[in-house]
């Protein structure tokens, strides 16, 4: 989200350059100035309810066009860019809560390996075959949940193991693979920074979720 909405602000500013070099002088500039600043402000309203001091904005904005900025662009975008994740922190800090008490849960269930990253696995199978590295393609079967029970994805439910490369999935994945022995059916529970992060993915999997996969680890594919 956060990245969606800088893009969309330099894009709103970049048509805006083009506005300003295109105008034909039947156009009072004050007005189409004006105009700008409705859809700018359009722009931050349809992104994020932020508490924006349009006066300081608007001091920024001239002392970029007039070379006296306070910070470069990096600084700017690096201060923007934290306000929104921290802003984003906070919509979705129920989420986070929630999913940080289930895991520390589940972590004192008996039978559950808590890695030093925080991944979490339960061994249902054991298997006894090799260990894939990083580099190899592998053939699994999985079922992945949201903590509450939905599934978002399940190679189970469409009856088709799939084929990928270790290094080529999310973080928690790519751990667990690395120590599973071909054969074995492990449960994996994945925290947000080991999943898909406070971005999420699609409309199954929001930000800052943990995830529940079980993985039966099938094959290690030749080269």
């Amino acid at each position: 989200m956060k990245n969606n909405f800088l893009i969309a602000t330099f894009i709103f500013l970049f048509a805006a350059s083009n506005l300003f070099s295109q105008n034909s002088g039947t156009q009072k500039m004050d007005t189409v100035s004006y105009s700008l600043g409705v859809l700018f402000a359009q722009n931050f309203k349809s992104g994020e309810k932020a508490a924006i001091d349009a006066t300081a904005m608007a001091q920024g904005f001239q002392d970029a066009l007039d070379g006296k900025e306070k910070i470069n662009a990096q600084q700017a975008n690096n201060l923007f860019s934290q306000y929104m994740t921290n802003l984003n922190k906070k919509k979705f800090a129920l989420t986070t809560e929630k999913c940080e008490n289930f895991l520390a849960a589940n972590a004192k269930r008996p039978g559950v390996t808590v890695t030093a990253s925080g991944l979490q696995y339960e061994v249902l199978v054991k298997g006894t075959g090799p260990i894939p590295k990083a580099t190899d393609k592998v053939k699994t079967h999985y079922h992945g949940t949201l903590i509450d029970g939905k599934v978002f994805d399940s190679s189970v439910q469409r009856g088709q193991p799939i084929d990928f490369p270790v290094n080529g999935v999310i973080q928690g994945w790519q751990e667990a693979l690395q120590l599973m022995p071909v054969g074995s059916k492990w449960k994996l529970f994945v925290p947000y920074n080991l999943a898909y992060g406070e971005r999420g993915s699609g409309s199954s999997i929001g930000p800052y979720e943990a995830l529940i996969f079980e993985v039966e680890l099938i094959a290690i594919n030749p080269n």
